[in-house]
């Protein structure tokens, strides 16, 4: 039977790729082995989404309304004016939000509905990072764009260049994605970067998608957002700009399939009318106990001081290896260890650890290689004993 040809070319699924590459090779006997190769939080959600759950069972029967409840889109406005200093006419509980279940399935199907058939006379185009969240590439290409794959590399930044986009670019973009902090890099895009990928968004009509499902997770001081960025501006609106959020590594929710995406109300109206008919909603239980959590902000200062005591650990055993710096977001450690996948078979066949090859969440270019060749990502998520004794096996083995 056939299929869509364009979806015969997804990227590889990373930890596909890391299953193949691991295959046939066995940690050593006598060590426990030690994953740190998923961005999996390993830390309890808070206690009292329990009850609020357990309270809720009698709604498991109802359909959950498509785009959240009133009061979890109240509990969103309220975060976004604490988190990012918005006022209340900056920001509307019913026409800058909606809820979805998780943000992965939103980011795919964003594309589908923001995407056109042409632009500008030519093929649109789809624009992201280049190491990248695997979603974005998957989105890009069921939609029927062209996929481009920016190199986000130490010198860029880690962040796509925005210079490096030409004129015969920008007429047929209709999307860029940018994430902050970044997957997998922890970089963060400061004030001026956001105002210039919003500028070009609006001089060249495109849709600028930002991920900062990590905005909560931060070691210094809190990244910038793009509606912030966006309220500063002249306008002061949200033209053009769409950002996504998730309880996921906030709240260490990533089970509750719980998040959302704010911004222009066009945007809003007309992709929440579309996924009406297709997107998965979050059931009400778990709506009510997504309320409590981005009501509350107490939990999310615990989960960021055990990340930060994790860096500190990281940093005291890996730090002066293999470029290490500490991730001013995020809770991923990106080393440039040479050859990611030689790095990443050593670990697990000599020392028992498994992390992600950096190559696994990269795109080749036209000369075969990707940015993330030389790098693994390492997930500080362990409790720390485990981790320091992990990240012990990792400097003795590399």
């Amino acid at each position: 039977m056939e299929h869509n040809p364009d979806l015969a070319v997804l990227p590889d699924f990373p930890f596909d790729r890391l299953r193949d590459l691991l295959d046939g090779i066995a940690p050593p006997d006598g060590l426990e082995p030690i994953s740190l190769a998923i961005g999996e939080p390993q830390q309890p959600i808070p206690a009292f989404t329990e009850a609020i759950i357990a309270e809720g069972r009698g709604s498991w029967n109802k359909y959950p309304p498509f785009t959240g409840s009133p009061e979890l889109h109240a509990a969103v406005a309220g975060w976004l004016r604490r988190r990012y200093g918005l006022g209340e006419g900056d920001i509307d509980a019913k026409r800058h939000i909606l809820s979805c279940a998780g943000t992965r399935e939103a980011l795919y199907l964003l594309p589908t509905w923001a995407v056109p058939r042409e632009k500008n006379g030519g093929r649109p185009i789809v624009a992201m990072p280049n190491p990248f969240y695997h979603v974005y590439g998957t989105g890009a290409l069921a939609s029927g764009a062209e996929s481009l794959y920016l190199p986000a590399t130490p010198e860029t930044g880690h962040l796509p260049d925005l210079d490096a986009l030409d004129a015969a670019t920008l007429g047929r973009l209709a999307m860029l994605v940018v994430c902050t902090p970044a997957n997998p890099q922890g970089v963060m895009a400061d004030a001026a970067y956001l105002e210039r990928a919003v500028s070009l968004a609006r001089k060249h009509d495109f849709l600028l998608v930002v991920d900062e499902c990590y905005a909560d997770v931060y070691d210094k001081g809190p990244p910038t957002g793009v509606l912030e960025v966006c309220r500063s501006m002249s306008d002061g609106g949200f033209d053009n700009v769409i950002a996504f959020h998730s309880l996921s590594k906030r709240s260490n929710g990533a089970g509750l399939r719980s998040g959302f995406f704010a911004g222009d109300p066009a945007i809003i109206a007309g992709y929440g009318r579309f996924r009406r008919y297709i997107a998965a909603s979050i059931p009400l239980p778990i709506d009510a106990a997504s309320a409590a959590l981005w009501a509350d902000d107490d939990h999310a200062e615990q989960v960021r001081a055990f990340y930060r005591a994790n860096i500190d650990a990281a940093e005291a055993i890996v730090g002066g290896h293999f470029g290490f710096y500490r991730p001013p977001g995020g809770f991923f450690l990106w080393l440039d260890v040479g050859d990611g996948e030689a790095a990443t078979a050593k670990l697990w066949g000599k020392a028992g650890l498994k992390v992600l090859a950096g190559a696994h969440t990269s795109r080749p270019d036209a000369t075969g290689a990707s940015p993330g060749d030389r790098f693994i990502r390492v997930a500080l998520v362990t409790a720390r004993p485990v981790l320091e004794e992990a990240l012990r096996r990792l400097v003795n083995t590399l």
